[in-house]
């Protein structure tokens, strides 16, 4: 079971990678990989460009013929073109021959949109292995019954399934069922392997399992880690049975949440090369768990953090920030933006005469931190975190051009109270991989004093907003569960608070637009999962 992390269009260096697990394999029979392992998954509108095909197909046929050696077989997903139609499709190879099944059901829902780029396959025939009669689904293909009994009726005795599937809450719970009700109903034992690593938006959390022809699990791998597994099965009376294995897994919601948002934070670090990243630590939450995230990810030598205060910065948070930077061991300088700040706004205030301060003034403030973290990741190369939390994204409470740029954002589908669990969950646990210190690493005052953007005077999140506590149960309830306004107040929620959450969510998506990518940690993260109208007329009135 070889649970890795293959990069998106590195086709020689995911063969390359796979043929190093071959390699140190022994005495196996199969090495199996995921979905599409050979582009990486998902390599979107990558296939429909016929020269990377080609590429695909050259590297797949020398791992074809690496199989002649006698040593194990491969299982392995591919793009392939077959009478000049393009499938997502596994490969079978083995002495130096090979055998390809295409997947039959493709997913056209949430972030997957496969009907766009592949044709589904017909029912596909068992593959024979080394004298065993082999059914290949794939991925999607154990989230409906009939293809596993298809396989099962053509005189399948074994089931390995390679998968591509994306990380989101209660997921693997979602994987375990189908899996199990596939093995039950067929009678056959079940090899589930999965992905893992980070690709823009989406984290692949591994976690690849197997189960007996009695619906039972028989050996559960870990999350959140690349690993190579060898898994034993004996022939018995009744068939093929899975010899029982590690078959545990510890559920910690908060821990997913943080690893996938660091994984995330990581991949998209390491695959796009930047030797680091740099970010605003303001004193505050968001910038605090966001340092903690990127040093867990990257260690803190390749992490830099700028204090940019302005007149309306506390002596608090200046405190707290550099409290912040002494527990995670970062880099802290400070830049004013006070100079720049009264430069902006004179060179304005002609134009501005006679008018009120206002939410300009404050923006002018943000813009210009946004301005200058920009000038200092041009000048040393360092990829901008940006902070937003999903409740502050989704109601506009974030601006353009100002806080909201950067390249990345760890906590963009994390809704702030979540922000506030995930800071005194990683103040009480190391997360496995982790690179930064145990202990308190965000400072107890950074999560219990009222938060604060600090751009006017004795400014407080709760003069603009609900409680954090009520908005993100309106917010969850309009972007994850898509309930009315009527149903939201029949929660308990005042009806022109939610009508008026309701309306900065749609009027804040041309900002989402905009906005830097982020790891996917729900059900309906913004982009890929939520594709609501910038241009939008709707309101939902009925309450």
């Amino acid at each position: 079971m070889a649970q890795l992390n293959p990069t998106v269009g590195a086709v020689a260096a995911n063969a390359a990678l796979l043929r190093s697990i071959r390699a140190a394999a022994g005495n196996a029979d199969v090495v199996v990989a995921g979905e599409l392992f050979l582009t990486g998954y998902p390599p979107e509108d990558l296939v429909l460009k016929r020269s990377f095909l080609a590429h695909v197909a050259a590297e797949a046929d020398k791992l074809v013929a690496d199989t002649a050696d006698g040593g194990p077989a491969l299982v392995f997903g591919l793009p392939v073109v077959e009478n000049g139609q393009l499938y997502n499709s596994v490969m079978v190879a083995d002495g130096g021959q090979a055998a390809v099944r295409h997947k039959v059901h493709l997913p056209n829902y949430a972030v997957f949109d496969e009907k766009r780029l592949f044709v589904a396959g017909a029912m596909p025939a068992p593959v024979e292995v080394r004298g065993v009669r082999v059914g290949v689904p794939v991925c999607e293909d154990i989230w409906f019954p009939d293809v596993c009994a298809h396989l099962k009726a053509q005189g399948a005795e074994l089931l390995i399934s390679p998968n591509g599937s994306p990380f989101e809450r209660a997921k693997h719970a979602k994987r375990l069922h189908h899996a199990t009700a596939r093995a039950h109903e067929t009678g056959l034992p079940l090899v589930y392997v999965n992905q893992f690593g980070g690709q823009d938006e989406l984290v692949f959390d591994g976690a690849s399992f197997a189960v007996n022809g009695d619906g039972k699990l028989a050996a559960q791998r870990s999350a959140w880690q690349a690993e190579v597994h060898m898994l034993s099965l004996s022939a018995r009376d009744n068939g093929w049975q899975i010899d029982t294995d590690d078959a545990t897994i510890a559920g910690d919601d908060l821990g997913d949440i943080y690893a996938a948002a660091t994984l995330g934070l990581r991949d998209y670090v390491e695959k796009n090369r930047f030797p680091g990243v740099l970010l605003g630590l303001s004193g505050g939450i968001d910038s605090a768990i966001c340092a903690a995230m990127a040093v867990d990810a990257l260690g803190a030598e390749r992490v830099h953090c700028i204090m940019l205060p302005s007149r309306y910065t506390s002596q608090e948070s200046l405190d707290d920030a550099a409290a912040c930077a002494t527990a995670l061991g970062i880099k802290l300088d400070e830049v004013s933006i006070a100079a720049p700040v009264d430069a902006v706004e004179g060179a304005l205030g002609d134009l501005f005469k006679g008018t009120n301060v206002d939410l300009t003034e404050e923006n002018i403030q943000s813009r210009l931190r946004g301005t200058l973290l920009m000038a200092v990741s041009n000048k040393f190369g360092n990829m901008v975190v940006t902070t937003g939390n999903k409740s502050e994204v989704s109601v506009g409470y974030a601006t353009l051009y100002g806080d909201m740029n950067g390249g990345y954002n760890p906590i963009k589908d994390i809704y702030k109270t979540e922000v506030f669990a995930l800071a005194r969950w990683r103040n009480e646990n190391l997360p496995t991989g982790g690179l930064g210190p145990a202990g308190d690493v965000i400072p107890s005052n950074i999560i219990d004093k009222p938060p604060s953007a600090e751009l006017r005077p004795d400014q407080k999140d709760e003069d603009s907003l609900p409680p954090y506590e009520a908005l993100d149960d309106i917010l969850f309830a309009l972007v994850e569960d898509e309930l009315g306004v009527d149903e939201i107040v029949a929660r308990g929620h005042d009806a022109e608070t939610v009508k008026r959450i309701e309306h900065l969510l749609y009027v804040s998506e041309y900002k989402r637009r905009q906005a830097a990518p982020g790891a996917k940690i729900g059900n309906r993260n913004f982009g890929r999962d939520r594709r609501y109208p910038i241009t939008n007329g709707f309101r939902d009135a009925r309450a």
